[in-house]
Order: C-alpha cells, then structure tokens, then sequence
C-alpha cells in the first residue's frame, strides 16, 4: 500500500491517492468523518476549526460500500476557498498585475516554520508557497488515509488508540491508564476535552492551555499510541529499513511540530539497569508466546513481538505566537516582528489523533507487505493460519 497527499492550507481541496488496498473491505465516508471531527476537536483549537468542518468524498475505489481494488482517491473541500480564490488562484497573474501586490504576500519569515529555509529551497520570494503546503491542515489527509486503514485493521483484529500524557509539564500518572484495553481507554478519552485518560489531569491540562493562551503563548505535549492485536513477527531485522520501528518513528516524526519519539519506556531506559528494561519471555498453552512486562513496548529486532505496540512522540509548541517573536523581513533584511496567522495556543490533543491515525498507516502497510492482500477475505485467512503458526510454535 502506499498512498500520497495534495493541496494547499487555503487552497481549493485537499486530497489523497490510496493505492494497494484489497478489494471487498468495507468503506464509507461516514467512517472517515468521524475520525476527521475528531482531528478537528480538543480544547485549545483556534478560528480555523470553526470555518472548516472537514467532510471526505470518495470519489474512486469504492463501489457500494466496499473497495474494488483499485486506487481510493479521497478528498476535502476548503470552506475557506472562496475567500482566497485571488490570493491563491491557479491561473496565471493578468499581465498588468505585480506579484507583489497580491494581498497578504509574505517577506516575513516566522521562527520555528519552514517559511525561511523552504524560501530558500525553491526559490520563493512570497513565503506563503512555502506555508500553504508545510501547515498542519495537510495532516487532514493523512487522517483520511489512517481511517480507512484503520478499518483495514479492525476487520483483522488490531485496534488503536491515541490519548494525551502530558500539556505544558501537567503529566498523567502512568498507572491511571495501566491495565485497561485499547477500547477502555478510548471510551474515556473520546469524552475528555484534551483526549486525556486521566479526567483528573486532564483538568490541570486545560488550565494550563486557557493560563497560556491569555498570555498569548503556546504549549506543546506528549502523545501515546497503543496498537492491540498485532502479531507477532511483523517487520523484520534482516535489513535497516524493514525495521517495523524505523518506520513508525518515521511516520510519527514526520507529524508537523513532532520532534522526539520513543517506544514502551523509552529515554528512561537510560536510567535503567537492563534487567529493569527488557521483557522475560513465558508461555502458556492457551495463547503461546508472551512478555511477562512490556518495557519495550511491542517491539523486537525491529519487529513486533504480539505485545502491545507502544510510541510515544513529542510536540513542540506551535511557534506561531500572538506575542510573535522576532525574525527579519527577506526584502529589507530588517528586524521585525513575526507575521500572525491563525494560530490555536495547544494542539496536541489534534496532534494525537493525527498520531494514531500516522502509526495505524505504517502498520497496515506492514501487513500488506507481509501478506498476500488482494481480497480481505483471503488475507484475514492467511493471518489467521499464520497466528495459529506462531502460537504452535
């Protein structure tokens, strides 16, 4: 499976190319929606998500509800458009037009953006082609792409789950969650207005964003994924890129803001003295293999081991600030204070289910390049023999 994205923050559309997925898998845009409201949710979000209210369209692969086999083409219509049509327009600039006096032109390069280097890279004189493509709203479509791989999923018995463990230095307790299933989890986090597990933390988290928004800053956080069900032997350590953990920190690094990932106890293993850190191996007759821990959280060698799969990622702070800081315009080369664009002052709780839609991508990937995937039927029975394999053997 391998799937691309396109479009611009305020241009037309956004859209998305899924190739790969096997034909007679369950599909409709509700499915979708759903998960794309959610992107949207979570308290702390800005402007921007009261004029978008984000509705997929299929518009090939799927007939009747159900995949054909062929490429799913998925895509969102911007709201916002009509308001940008001469801003961002496709057509060429009437002659007697300067560039340069196309409204809301940017010389102004903001710290912690792509704005100053993208400039330099494609030669953009107008830094907004740089911001249009490299803001967050392309995320959008790499949720669109994750929930239908997560109904790929689902029909195979793995789960997902995504919740918030830290806002700003307010951090849950781990053992507040320890225990509970993937959908446990989820049904306490889809009520909570920072997709926190712990309702009690979770309070503190949205005092910290309303303290640090009328200070007129940002607060980044740490997101979870947990991924139940998975078997084990997927990915491989015969060669550094199938490493199933090379990719899924690829996938959750390339979130925008993202700027550290970590598995099961991650950087703490550092602490640790090794008998502290890796997972004896116990066997029962009932389920075959297991970890009587999972500090490493599900992975092995670069493969999944059939505990839990566990990753953590980090957000930085949205560097757009309503007290900008300052940066130097590209034109004049002077001092100035950043530009202002539509900012929300926390968006990891956006930011975790656009991590748990990222990971369930790599992971149905990972299946599909394990397993002949043509029909869901004849994979979900090439996956149950090799389950009974690995529990046998």
């Amino acid at each position: 499976m391998r799937f691309f994205t396109a479009g611009e923050s305020h241009g037309p559309q956004l859209t998305a190319i899924i190739e790969g997925l096997p034909a007679q898998m369950p599909l409709t845009a509700e499915m979708i929606n759903k998960e794309l409201k959610r992107r949207q949710g979570g308290h702390g979000r800005g402007r921007r998500m009261q004029i978008e209210k984000d509705q997929v369209m299929i518009t090939s692969g799927v007939r009747h509800g159900k995949t054909i086999g062929s490429p799913v083409t998925l895509t969102v219509v911007n709201d916002d458009w009509k308001h940008w049509t001469k801003i961002m327009g496709i057509e060429p600039l009437p002659e007697d037009v300067n560039p340069e006096d196309i409204k809301r032109r940017i010389s102004r390069p903001r710290p912690g953006h792509a704005d100053l280097v993208g400039g330099m890279k494609y030669g953009h004189r107008d830094l907004r082609n740089v911001l249009e493509r490299s803001s967050a709203r392309e995320t959008t479509m790499r949720v669109a792409v994750g929930a239908v791989a997560k109904q790929f999923l689902r029909f195979l018995g793995i789960h997902t789950v995504s919740h918030v463990t830290e806002i700003g230095g307010v951090t849950t307790d781990q053992k507040s969650y320890a225990g509970k299933s993937v959908d446990e989890i989820r049904t306490i986090v889809e009520s909570d207005p920072v997709y926190c597990a712990d309702p009690e933390v979770s309070k503190k988290m949205v005092k910290a964003i309303d303290d640090i928004k009328e200070r007129g800053d940002t607060l980044g956080g740490v997101v979870e994924v947990i991924v139940e069900g998975c078997p084990p032997g997927i990915g491989s350590y015969v060669q550094f890129d199938r490493k199933l953990d090379g990719k899924l920190s690829g996938a959750m690094m390339s979130i925008n803001a993202f700027k550290g990932v970590e598995f099961g106890l991650g950087f703490e293993m550092a602490k640790r003295p090794g008998s502290e850190v890796h997972d004896e191996i116990a066997y029962s007759e009932d389920q075959g293999y297991y970890r009587k821990t999972n500090r490493l959280g599900g992975l092995e060698g670069g493969m999944t081991t059939g505990m839990p799969i566990v990753i953590r990622g980090v957000m930085k702070p949205i560097p757009t600030l309503y007290k900008p800081l300052e940066s130097v315009d590209i034109e004049t080369k002077e001092p100035f204070v950043a530009t202002i664009e539509r900012s929300d002052p926390c968006a990891v709780p956006a930011a975790s289910v656009v991590a748990e839609h990222v990971i369930a991508t790599e992971i149905a990937k990972a299946i599909m390049d394990e397993f002949r995937s043509d029909t869901m039927e004849g994979l979900k029975e090439e996956m149950d023999r090799y389950r009974q394999y690995v529990r046998e053997f």
